[in-house]
Order: C-alpha cells, then structure tokens, then sequence
C-alpha cells in the first residue's frame, strides 16, 4: 500500500514501476476508498472487505466508550470485522505483515505468523523490501504465502506541500524506485508464475485552503463536549446529550459544515457506528478542513496563506469528490497484460486476494472479486 497516492498520480510520468505493472498487468483508473478516506479506516477496509460502519475503525482518532480512545492504535481488538492475514490462517495459510493497521496485534487469538513490531516512521522502504524477499527465501514450509505491507507513499509530501506540488511527485518516484526493487528480487526467484503482487493506495488528496475549528460554535453556545477532528468530518461526544440539538443548530450555523445526530448521518456513507462516532457528527468539503486550533494542520495551513503555497487534505466523501480515489495495480498469476480494470473499491481488494488463495474471504467481508483478476484460475 502506498499510502496517499492519489489515482492520477500515475499519469505524471518516470514511475518505472509502476508503469511496467501496468503494461504488463492491470490497472483501475480510480480505486474507490470508503468513507472516510482516510489512512486507518481505509486500511481497515482493505484488509477486511468491510465498510467503516462494519469494521468499526471510524477514524485516525475516535473514542469508544467502553474500550476508551483509539489514537492511531496498532491494537486490532478495536477491528470488529475479521482481517485478511486472520482469514488466511484461521484456514491454514500462512501470513505476514511489515507495518499494515492491527497487524502487530492478534484479532480474536489469531495474527499474522510473521509481523513487525512496533510501528516505526522512520523504518523506510529499503527495509522492507529486504524483509518481503526475505520471507519469500524462507523453506517453502515456512513461507508465508499472503504478505501485507504499508509503504510512505506521498501522503506526508501531499499534505504539506498539496497534491500538485513538484515535492510530492518526487517523493512518489522514491517509493517507485524501491517497488522497482520488489520487482527485480521477484524477477531473479522467478516467482511470477504463482504470485500476484497488488500495488493500492488508501486514499487520494485534495487541495484546501480553510481550517475550520469545530469547538468555537459549541463553546460560544457554552456547550461542553469533546471534539475530535478528521479533516472530513468532525466527531462530537456531548457531556450532555440533552444538548445534542443545540449542538447541531451551533455547528449548522458556520459556512460550509452540516451537522446530524450520529444516526442520522448519510446512509450511503456507512459511517452510522452505534457507539463510536460520539452524538453529533459535522461534515464539510474542499475546501474547508476541520482542525484543531494549535494542531501540525492548522499551522500549515496558516503558513501556506503567509506564502500562497498549497497544502492536502483527505478524509472527505468518495462518491462526491473523485480526487479521493486512491490506485490499483496487479501484476502476476491470475493478471492479463495491459488490462484496464473497471472501477475497484477498497472492500474488493481482501476477497480478490482470498480468491487468489483458494480460501473463503473474510467473515464480514462485503464486497466481491475484482472482474478481471483471477480469471481462469480454478479455486482450491
């Protein structure tokens, strides 16, 4: 997974390898994120085949009034839907993941056999290339036949410098210059012939250009609540609930934010969780952004006012804004050359990966094999 790339990136040239996977394999033009689309829940989705309403991760940061805050957690007893590396080996296949959201914990007594741990920013691509080949030189009754793993991409480039920037192509060509590594170990063990290798992204970026903070109006209507932001959507948990309608009639009365019970919220966006999403919930759109006041978010975006320059965003609803639309490439058994996928959506990607392995998908998963990959290929 390259975290961040949105799908037109692909068009922007001197992406080795990506363009070979997509001459001799498939690529979609957009691959659809769940809302919302951002890094965790998009990662969840991926892994899952569920919507963000099933696998219960809402957000980056949420709370849960049982198990308390979830702040960019590892721990996968916040995933209520089983993931992909907990189907492969609960059905006899073995697994591993180098940094993919709840693999470094087990998900109802069931992890990955082979995992890294913990999550480390600073661990870069090179690594985990090593590690990939590694694992795919282990004893054929040690190898692990799924493997995960998250890569940079050029979400931390897209949202200081905006989608456009020079900045953020030249770090997705970085990233492409260690997939061209991946690519080269995988061509000198000669192992195309059964595997298949998916290239995704979570979500795209957008530019924008308003911060907005969520807990001005509530404080002025001297409503107490707690509000956790996601650039998207604003999550609102009231300290008292009776004040809910007050709270909705405070936020619907700043530009450009709508506001809803949480069980209201927009069925289409499957974003209604029963207990996660606090009592309120605000929405917004590029190119307003919701943010805390003294937050890395609301610093940049003053800083790109001082200076003119650009600053990303994702989070926001895939079915209205397309620069949300993350890539999908393949390559390997099971791939036709040059193919042009139709539309792909992030809860397709673990059934066409269970397919691929014989093995029945995720118990929650709700989408279905992508029409075109595995093709002909008789399942186990």
């Amino acid at each position: 997974s390259f975290d961040g790339v949105r799908h037109d990136y692909l068009d922007r040239g001197e992406l080795p390898a990506l363009e070979r996977i997509a001459r001799t394999g498939a690529r979609t033009r957009s691959l659809t994120p769940v809302f919302p689309a951002s890094t965790f829940p998009c990662h969840v989705a991926l892994a899952t085949g569920a919507h963000t309403d099933r696998h219960g991760i809402v957000g980056n940061r949420f709370h849960d009034p049982k198990k308390g805050d979830f702040d960019y957690s590892n721990d996968a007893s916040f995933i209520e839907a089983e993931p992909i590396w907990a189907a492969a080996e609960r059905q006899g296949v073995r697994s591993a993941a180098f940094f993919w959201v709840g693999s470094e914990t087990e998900w109802n007594g069931v992890g990955a056999s082979y995992r890294r741990a913990p999550f480390d920013a600073g661990i870069g691509e090179a690594e985990k290339v090593d590690q990939i080949l590694a694992w795919l030189d282990l004893p054929a009754e040690e190898r692990p036949r799924l493997i995960l793993s998250w890569w940079h991409g050029a979400d931390t480039a897209g949202h200081r410098h905006g989608p456009d920037s020079k900045k953020t192509t030249a770090k997705l060509r970085g990233q492409d210059r260690q997939l061209a590594r991946l690519l080269e170990g995988l061509d000198q063990r000669q192992l195309w012939s059964h595997t298949t290798l998916f290239v995704v992204s979570d979500h795209g970026m957008i530019d924008v250009t308003q911060g907005i903070d969520a807990m001005a109006p509530l404080e002025k209507a001297r409503i107490r609540a707690r509000v956790i932001p996601g650039a998207a959507y604003a999550l609102v948990y009231l300290e008292d609930p009776s004040q809910r309608e007050a709270a909705i009639a405070a936020l619907s009365g700043v530009e450009g934010v709508r506001a809803y019970p949480a069980a209201a919220v927009p069925e289409r966006l499957r974003f209604r969780h029963p207990t996660r999403t606090g009592d309120v919930v605000a929405l917004t759109d590029p190119p307003r952004s919701f943010v805390k006041p003294w937050s890395e978010g609301a610093g940049l975006l003053r800083v790109s006012r001082l200076f003119g320059t650009s600053v990303g965003a994702h989070g926001y609803d895939p079915g209205a804004h397309p620069e949300m639309g993350g890539i999908f490439l393949a390559v390997g058994r099971g791939v036709g050359a040059a193919a042009l996928l139709p539309p792909v959506r992030a809860i397709d990607v673990a059934p066409t990966i269970s397919y691929l392995l014989g093995i029945d998908p995720p118990a929650h998963a709700e989408g279905s094999r992508i029409p075109g990959i595995g093709s002909g290929i008789a399942k186990n």
